[in-house]
């Protein structure tokens, strides 16, 4: 048996929540006529919460759709002519609104079948005995919000046909009161006649017409002043019902989707529901603006009948302040930035931004398309415009080139949006320093703002909205700096805080969280426990650091913002974040694919890689980053007697010439990646293909380099074998040339093999450099 004819069988309050479930947004009929290919399809082809199904549920939707077109074609009976219509005018508002947003639909129709699953499988479970769980039974948040917004319309629309009686019955109590003029004036006129049977008869009937009249009157007033008093508080229970709706979307829903915006700039995947979001803001939009015009109507009625109960407080005005009010607050809270502006802004250098207004499509703002500026503020700034809700004219921090542009409506999307492709940030003031702030802790934020006109110029709203924090460098060598106040800021921002205020120490536990993510975003592969553990004896300064990392005693281990990225690391001229974005950066850049593939270890320390290697055979190697060199990582290895020894770390300007893969093949002396993988099997797909017959180009032929380390030379010269030239083995004494630095381990140099081979090519002799 089907979902829906299980759903069909359903009784009482199950039933009606089935079908509250479905409405404007997901006609009931379709899921009627449509059961079996709806059920087939949807509940099993594609996540609607998935992004990367987007493609394949634009296909879904568009063969909804045909299915849909192709069902109303077949009814062709009479008595299922209003049913056709319903069918399609379905299909054409999905083509409208969700073929730009196919996930949005999917979601929707998904909602209303987990809806029917879940009440279907409490009639059954009770059926059996058995007991639910309620919490099982909730709708989601998307469902809920479409199911009051079905609600507020339906509302709507019995306020307005209460609003049309109302007009009715003050129009007919108006023809009532003409009449009774009418009679009255007959009276008036029948004193100034001479005394008559008839006219006694006459007067006597108009006395009577007189108190019917008057009697028909005072049962019209008093029901016409019930029916205004009526109609006010169902009024106001809307605006209530209204308002409870607008917070959910606008401070639950909306602010979410602004902190997940800002959390996806440090990296955590971004997953928005900015369209379903517009969704209810348009339909907010719809039914506030029209309780606005049926509150208007009702006071243009009053006006022009103007009459009140004693004792009885006229609540039409205060209504329509209210109406507007959340009108105001819809409008200026749509106004928001879908796409931010880079957070480290460098000057002189070209970067995009792109606002959207909501609500603009529903209430027809791109009829006079508003005109939306850009200027920089610096926190200070940001700070006097939150409390005084405006900007001093001409204030500004900076000076942005192309900071103009005009919104724009796309009817297919329904989105009014303006992108600016081309803004340029050429001046900056910044603002004294004190102590040890330098320039990349000071924040700024873009400012947008424009002015809108709705209801054909009747309401003008002048909006703005700020950027996520920005700071502005001027050279490549600020960006690290700059990206550890943004990341800190991104990461710990709290809700409804003064600009751009942050902790100054956060607990370790989400420090790690925020580096992994970072680190996930950057390279693939997300911070192991392990890991974690390194980084926060690297952060405390503290390499016997034992205190746990998850649990009550992670939260008492607090990291300092000074520790994060002020204060050096011991002996060192640089500092933890320094240290950590270098790592970021070479690996994003270098060395993603082995990082993924687990083989290089990178957050491990010198005496712990020592000790793991002391167990393992001769020739076994790891990979760790360099604690001593910025963006730089090391071989480590074993060799005769279980001795460790460290290469000099490699860096990005090293591996800009030579792979690291290609690298660790050609130091024959690494035989197994740690534990005991063949480093061929490890490395193997990442070498550097070589053929010894090379083609000449312009008469040369391109030369190999070649790293070995001297002293540790297999010896041999022959390409075809792959070993290296031939090496003086008493070059290089392979023992620690620090020991007087108190380091056990020995560090070892690595140098470019050059070997001169001859080769007739093209009848001369050519030397290859290997």
């Amino acid at each position: 048996m089907s979902l829906w004819t299980k759903a069909q069988q359903l009784q009482g309050e199950a039933l009606r929540q089935v079908q509250a479930v479905y409405g404007e947004h997901f006609p009931i009929e379709v899921r009627h006529f449509l059961a079996p290919w709806i059920e087939s399809k949807i509940m099993s082809d594609v996540d609607p919460d998935n992004p990367q199904h987007e493609q394949y549920a634009a296909s879904v939707v568009g063969a909804l759709i045909q299915e849909l077109e192709s069902k109303a074609q077949a009814l062709t009976n009479e008595e299922f002519f209003l049913t056709k219509i319903k069918l399609q005018g379905a299909a054409e508002m999905f083509r409208q609104r969700y073929s730009q947003n196919p996930l949005g639909l999917l979601r929707i129709i998904r909602h209303c079948l987990g809806t029917e699953l879940k009440l279907v499988q409490q009639a059954e479970n009770m059926s059996l005995g058995m007991s639910s769980n309620p919490a099982a039974l909730l709708p989601d948040a998307s469902g809920e919000i479409l199911q009051q917004l079905d609600i507020l319309r339906q509302r709507t629309q019995e306020t307005s046909e209460d609003l049309r009686r109302m007009e009715q019955e003050q129009e007919a109590f108006a023809l009532e009161y003409h009449e009774l003029t009418k009679i009255q004036a007959n009276l008036t006129h029948l004193q100034n006649q001479a005394p008559s049977q008839q006219k006694n008869d006459f007067e006597k009937q108009l006395r009577i017409k007189k108190e019917m009249s008057e009697h028909k009157l005072n049962v019209k007033l008093a029901e016409l002043l019930q029916m205004r008093m009526a109609l006010a508080e169902k009024h106001k229970e809307t605006l209530m019902l209204i308002e409870n709706l607008q917070a959910r979307v606008l401070d639950d829903e909306l602010i979410r989707w602004k902190r997940e915006q800002q959390l996806a700039g440090n990296g955590v995947p971004f997953h928005s529901n900015l369209d379903s979001i517009q969704e209810w803001c348009e339909g907010l939009a719809e039914i506030i603006w029209l309780n606005r015009q049926q509150i208007k109507e009702a006071e243009r009625l009053r006006a022009k009948f103007p009459i009140m109960q004693a004792n009885n407080t006229d609540h039409v005005p205060a209504l329509n302040t209210q109406i507007t009010q959340l009108l105001s607050s819809l409008v200026t809270s749509t106004f928001i930035i879908e796409r931010q502006p880079p957070q480290v802004m460098k000057t002189n250098t070209r970067f995009t931004a792109m606002v959207r207004l909501l609500v603009g499509g529903k209430l027809n703002v791109h009829m006079t398309p508003p005109q939306v500026t850009v200027s920089i503020i610096s926190e200070q700034q940001a700070n006097t415009l939150l409390k005084n809700d405006k900007m001093a004219k001409g204030e500004a921090s900076g000076e942005i080139l192309n900071n103009t542009g005009t919104m724009e409506y796309q009817k297919a999307s329904r989105q009014l949006s303006v992108s600016f492709r081309n803004m340029q940030l050429r001046k900056i003031k910044r603002a004294e320093k004190k102590g040890t702030e330098s320039v990349m802790d000071e924040k700024f934020s873009l400012l947008f703002q424009s002015k809108f006109s709705v209801g054909g110029g009747e309401l003008v709203f002048q909006v703005w909205t700020l950027s996520l924090p920005v700071v502005v460098i001027v050279h490549g060598n600020q960006e690290p700096h700059a990206w550890a106040t943004v990341t800190w800021d991104n990461a710990f921002a709290e809700p409804g805080r003064t600009p751009f205020v942050v902790p100054e120490k956060v607990p370790w536990s989400q420090v790690a969280e925020t580096l992994s993510t970072k680190f996930r975003s950057a390279t693939g592969r997300a911070l192991t426990e392990s890991n974690q553990r390194f980084l926060a004896s690297k952060a405390f300064r503290n390499p016997n650091l034992q205190l746990p990392l998850v649990g009550p005693e992670a939260g008492n281990l607090m990291l300092t913002w000074s520790q994060f990225c002020k204060e050096p690391l011991p002996e060192r001229n640089f500092t933890f974040w320094e240290w950590f974005y270098a790592l970021m950066k070479l690996t994003r850049e270098h060395l993603r694919a082995p990082w993924m593939d687990n083989t290089i270890v990178g957050f491990i320390g010198r005496k712990q890689t020592e000790d793991l290697l002391k167990q393992c055979l001769r020739g076994t190697f790891m990979l760790r980053f360099s604690d001593s060199e910025l963006g730089g990582v090391t071989i480590a290895w074993v060799g005769d007697s279980s001795e460790v020894f460290m290469l000099q770390p490699f860096t990005s300007k090293d591996f800009a010439i030579r792979t690291l893969a290609d690298r660790v093949s050609d130091l024959k002396h690494l035989i197994y990646l740690y534990p005991d993988i063949p480093k061929d099997q490890a490395f193997g797909k990442y070498y550097t293909p070589f053929t010894d017959s090379q083609t000449p180009t312009n008469g040369y032929v391109k030369p190999l380099l070649v790293t070995h380390v001297p002293g540790w030379s297999s010896g041999g010269g022959n390409l075809e074998t792959g070993s290296y030239p031939p090496t003086p083995q008493g070059f290089y004494n392979p023992q620690s040339p620090e020991a007087s630095m108190g380091r056990d381990t020995p560090s070892v140099h690595s140098a470019t093999s050059e070997t001169v081979h001859s080769r007739q090519v093209d009848g001369r002799s050519t030397y290859i450099i290997l």
